[in-house]
């Protein structure tokens, strides 16, 4: 599919006459949003042990608390986004953020694993839909010139919550009890929702949505279908990686378990630092940033499996892993949301779910290469194979929209 739409329509979000400073604010309340639920799917990992034995289950068992909040991004995304976007997105995002009050307030008080699971469930239905509509909200109250950035600062929040928020939220844990993080966790939700209600104006919903049955056919665009395989191939590949990070630091490279921590805040500054130089590629040109940085991301992660045992260039490269990596975001979002004209809420939020889809993959496919003996710097071999994937994806899809049926009186963006 060569035909593509005009810069001022590029993501289907007209912006709306918002102050510079009142935008600011209302990007900066979205993105307290978004620390909440990056925390929220993140930080279970760090109270795996303390979560098992006070609700008397498995390590295997408690696991699945992350597995499933995952999957249940899917469904929030392609079920609740399609009910709630034809209302204000103010409104829709109140309503997303009372589902993950009321999942945390569950998963706080939990007095069994089943309780804990639907906690779990109920806090990822409001995910997908969050950074969907959000995507889409941000990017209307800014300059077409700056929508990628207006983006970039609502995923801010979901970079923190991996940089500060979990590393905190852990130690509160083991302080405290990992019910204080929930608890903790409940009431920002709280203020993200008195934030987002006094500080994110009003605005009509897409004037263009196409009706729901046609939204969904529009997600089966080439191109937008492009961009969604290419969000799961390439964050599949980095978080197969990231989620067996912890052993191959330890038993290949040798840190210290002291270390770890430390480490790990390196990569989330990584995050940090690709989500906002990502946002500034992508307002200048996102197809040629999602790109490179496609390109990039293979070569990071197999030199990261070929220097595993050099402690140095091991740190640097968990950096780049997560600058690459994270960095790709702003410009896959912007890009299905350009083409999925007339869809861009509902192909935005499915791009979230792709995410955390492509995670699962990826995270299974790297944990099945270590099962099979093939070694703790496997994960960096599945990982690159995906991204690759990925990288021919998004180079076949440039190619099919240079092709000769794109009209005369139209010019191409890729």
């Amino acid at each position: 599919m060569g035909t593509t739409v005009h810069p001022a329509t590029d993501t289907a979000s007209t912006p709306v006459a918002v102050p510079r400073r009142r935008a600011g604010l209302a990007l900066f309340a979205l993105s307290v949003g978004g620390f909440g639920i990056g925390l929220t799917e993140f930080i279970i990992a760090g109270l795996l042990t303390e979560v098992a034995g006070d609700l008397g289950v498995t390590i295997s068992q408690a696991g699945h608390l992350v597995g499933v909040y995952a999957l249940a991004v899917v469904p929030g995304a392609l079920v609740i986004t399609p009910l709630l976007m034809r209302r204000p997105p103010k409104y829709a995002l109140t309503v997303l953020l009372g589902f993950f009050v009321v999942g945390n307030v569950l998963s706080a008080w939990a007095p069994t694993y089943e309780v804990m699971l639907a906690g779990r469930i109920v806090s990822a239905l409001a995910h997908g839909g969050y950074f969907g509509i959000g995507a889409v909200l941000a990017a209307s109250l800014v300059p077409a010139s700056k929508k990628a950035s207006a983006v970039a600062a609502l995923f801010a929040g979901l970079t923190i919550a991996n940089v500060l928020g979990v590393p905190a939220g852990a130690l509160v844990g083991q302080q405290l009890g990992w019910r204080t993080v929930f608890w903790i966790i409940s009431a920002l939700g709280v203020i993200a929702l008195a934030g987002l209600i006094a500080l994110v104006p009003r605005t009509d919903p897409e004037q263009d949505q196409l009706p729901v049955a046609q939204q969904f056919r529009a997600l089966a665009r080439p191109q937008v279908l492009a961009s969604l395989l290419t969000t799961a191939l390439v964050f599949g590949g980095m978080f197969g990686v990231f989620t067996y990070i912890e052993p191959l630091l330890r038993e290949v490279t040798g840190y210290s378990v002291g270390a770890i921590p430390w480490l790990l805040v390196v990569f989330g500054a990584g995050l940090f630092a690709g989500n906002i130089l990502g946002g500034k590629a992508a307002d200048k040109n996102p197809d040629n940033a999602v790109l490179v940085l496609a390109v990039l991301l293979p070569v990071v992660i197999l030199a990261l499996g070929a220097v595993a045992g050099m402690p140095v260039l091991v740190a640097i490269l968990l950096f780049l892993l997560g600058l690459v990596g994270f960095a790709t975001v702003p410009g896959l979002q912007a890009r299905v949301m350009r083409h999925a004209q007339g869809a861009a809420t509902l192909a935005s939020a499915t791009n979230i779910a792709a995410f955390n889809l492509g995670n699962t993959i990826g995270v299974s496919l790297a944990g099945a290469a270590i099962a099979a003996g093939w070694g703790l710097r496997s994960p960096t071999v599945t990982g690159a194979a995906l991204t690759l994937i990925g990288l021919a994806l998004i180079v076949a899809a440039r190619l099919a929209a240079k092709r000769p049926s794109t009209p005369v009186h139209q010019t191409s963006t890729l």
